[in-house]
């Protein structure tokens, strides 16, 4: 049985997509008055490898040459002040959490910034719901290096054949498959094709079939 779930936050467990696609306008604007605003669609292909790569992928898209330390250093002013204006829960997860209360450890593994994320989770009212939130800035490096699902793993004494990590990326496929750990997959996120391409252990349509990997 299952001793840990680890999720991917951002596709994963909360639709962030609006909140980071209007700060990554208000950037865009900030720092080139003018720039149009990047389709939400894009956006979401962007997201999942840290900010900088979300921005300098922003950068390129709307045909920018800045320096990236202050784009980012803006985005992130930019976000900061939006990380709970429209982001939610994906329907079902709070109730999937909520059964799986009692069981396995839960925690959270995102390359969005470790305090942002706690922000997000608190807001939200399921921060106390994890027994560890590892965020940029928190573990030894960013997914899809597994440097910070094994420091989860050491933290918590638990074998990777005792754990899953749950997400809706490649990036997050290619993370647990590095830490020799099993991968669900979650069919409503930012990039269902490209997850499905890269054949996770498991691919759940539903958040209430989370509550299966606790007996696998």
């Amino acid at each position: 049985m299952a001793r840990l779930l680890v999720f991917d936050l951002d596709g994963t467990l909360v639709d962030s997509s609006r909140d980071i696609a209007a700060s990554l306008d208000a950037t865009l604007r900030q720092l080139a008055p003018g720039s149009a605003a990047i389709p939400l669609e894009r956006i979401r292909e962007f997201v999942g490898e840290g900010a900088r790569l979300l921005v300098e992928r922003a950068l390129e898209h709307a045909g920018l040459v800045l320096p990236v330390d202050e784009a980012l250093r803006v985005y992130l002013d930019c976000y900061r002040e939006r990380l709970l204006d429209t982001t939610r829960l994906y329907p079902g997860i709070a109730e999937a959490l909520a059964a799986l209360a009692g069981g396995p450890w839960l925690a959270v593994l995102t390359n969005k910034p470790g305090a942002m994320s706690r922000a997000i989770l608190e807001g939200l009212e399921v921060a106390a719901r994890f027994e560890r939130v590892l965020g940029a800035g928190d573990g030894p490096a960013r997914k899809p290096d597994p440097g910070g699902l094994e420091k989860l793993l050491d933290e918590l004494g638990v074998a990777a054949a005792q754990a899953w990590l749950v997400g809706d990326s490649a990036t997050d496929v290619r993370t647990a498959r590095a830490a020799r750990v099993r991968i669900a997959g979650v069919s409503w996120g930012f990039q269902p094709a490209a997850l499905r391409a890269a054949g996770p252990d498991r691919l759940f349509d539903d958040p209430a079939e989370l509550v299966r990997l606790a007996a696998e």
